[in-house]
Parts: C-alpha cells; sequence; structure tokens
C-alpha cells in the first residue's frame, strides 16, 4: 500500500486530560505519580491522537478554541516518548516538542480508567499495523527481486519418464504356466503314472486285453491260455504274413 503523508487519520479523541509538571527522575526505577501534585494540574483540556503515515500525534487542544498546546510526535510504542508511570494506570510521561528541536516531558492524566485504557489501546493498534505494512512492503520488494520459477513446459518439451518394473519383467522373458494344482508338464520320455506316452504324431493304442478263446470255448475244461502280452502281435504276424504273400508272386509285391 502506497504511503500517503497528506492523509492525517483521527485515532482518538478524548474530551477532558489533566497535565502536570513532572520533578526529574531521581532514580531508573521509573515515574511515580504519587510525586506530582495531583490535585493541581498544569493545565487541562482536550487530547487527541492523530496519525500521518507511520507517525502518530499526540495533540493537546485548548477544548473551546482548539488551539494548541502542546504536540508529541510517537514513531515507536512503547518507547521513549510515551512511558507508564509505576504507580497508576491513569497517568502517562510524554515527550513534547515544539518543532524547533527542543522538547520537555509532562505528566499526563485521565480522570477516567476507561479512558486511559483508550489512549493506550489507540497507539498500540496503530503501530500493530505498521509492523504488519512493513512486512508486506518487504514481501513485496522479495517477490520483485526474487524471479519466479516457471515450472510450465516450454513448446516443443518432452519429458521422459523410466519405469524399472516393467524393464525387469521384459529381460526375464515370459514365465512357463504351470499345470493344474502349480505343477510343470513332465520333460519328454518321462513316464506319467506309470505309462510311457506314444510318440508324437501317432494316436494313443489303448490296449485291450481280452481272451477270445474263453469266450468261444464254452466246454473245455482246460485252463485257458494266459493272454498276450505283446499289444503289437496281432499287428506284426498280420503284416508279416501279407508281405511273404507278395513276394511270392513273381517277385512283386501286390497290395490289395
Amino acid at each position: 500500500m502506497a504511503e500517503d503523508n497528506s492523509y492525517e487519520s483521527m485515532l482518538c479523541v478524548k474530551p477532558e486530560v489533566h497535565v502536570y509538571k513532572i520533578p526529574p527522575r531521581a532514580s531508573n526505577r521509573g515515574y511515580r505519580a504519587a510525586d506530582w501534585k495531583l490535585d493541581e494540574p498544569s493545565w487541562s483540556g482536550r487530547m487527541k491522537i492523530t496519525a500521518k503515515g507511520k507517525i502518530a500525534y499526540i495533540k493537546l487542544e485548548d477544548k473551546n478554541t482548539g488551539e494548541l498546546f502542546a504536540q508529541a510526535p510517537v514513531e515507536q510504542y512503547p518507547g521513549c516518548v510515551v512511558e507508564s508511570v509505576s504507580d497508576s494506570s491513569r497517568y502517562f510521561v510524554i515527550r513534547i516538542e515544539d518543532g524547533n528541536g527542543r522538547h520537555a516531558f509532562i505528566g499526563l492524566g485521565f480522570a477516567d480508567r476507561g479512558d486511559s485504557f483508550d489512549f493506550n489501546v489507540a497507539l498500540q493498534d496503530h503501530f500493530k499495523w505498521v509492523k504488519q505494512e512493513g512486512e508486506i512492503a518487504k514481501q513485496e520488494a522479495s517477490d520483485i527481486v526474487a524471479p519466479k520459477l516457471d515450472l510450465s513446459f516450454k513448446e516443443g518439451q518432452t519429458i521422459k519418464i523410466s519405469i524399472g518394473n516393467i524393464k525387469k519383467r521384459e529381460a526375464g522373458g515370459a514365465k512357463p504356466r504351470g499345470m493344474a494344482g502349480g505343477l510343470l508338464p513332465p520333460p519328454p520320455g518321462v513316464k506319467v503314472g506309470g505309462v510311457t506316452p506314444p510318440p508324437v504324431g501317432q494316436p494313443p493304442v489303448l490296449a485291450v486285453q481280452t481272451n477270445t478263446a474263453s469266450l468261444l470255448d464254452f466246454g473245455s475244461p482246460g485252463p485257458a491260455a494266459p493272454p498276450s502280452t505283446d499289444v503289437w502281435g496281432d499287428f506284426t504276424s498280420a503284416g508279416a504274413n501279407s508281405s511273404q504273400d507278395g513276394v511270392k508272386a513273381g517277385g512283386w509285391v501286390q497290395f490289395s
């Protein structure tokens, strides 16, 4: 916010205050209102607190004519311009100036305790505002000096994202799927359940063991012939007989 030194704002007005002549401070323990002649004030009138920019002004004026009696510019509060006394909350010591570099300390008293409270709060609020304005001005100055960080993409700019888990899976290759129950298929040539699988490309032939002699011979008391264990015997004998018959016919193999 720009500071307007030509504008004067009103912070507080009290219609009746008293001014006292105070003795020099005897020690560093502070001022005491009991050392003043409280029943004989040096001046009585109206008090105003105004603000012009960062400076507050305590003005003592005649209550009838408005003539200025004394003025105390306050640049900091609490500070040396306004001091509280050690024995009362209704009295203060203020430093007044005449505008020519001369200054003096006088006692200022309020008839009501609430008026002294308003006087104190008006000064505190003004300088709290001054502090906030100073912090805002510093922040704005730092924002101007420091360039803002631009994180937006420029035209044609791209980014590359590398995900490590996907690369590991691709390098490892696809794993073979297991059989039901989490088992892997057996390698070629290994018996599964005691039966050797047939060669690839040939349909499996089921071995049917049938005792035909026992089915046809109802009256033979003799023991039945044991079943052949060679499941390929019939096919072998049939092939051998057919090949011999074909050779006998003039050396040529005949196919029927």
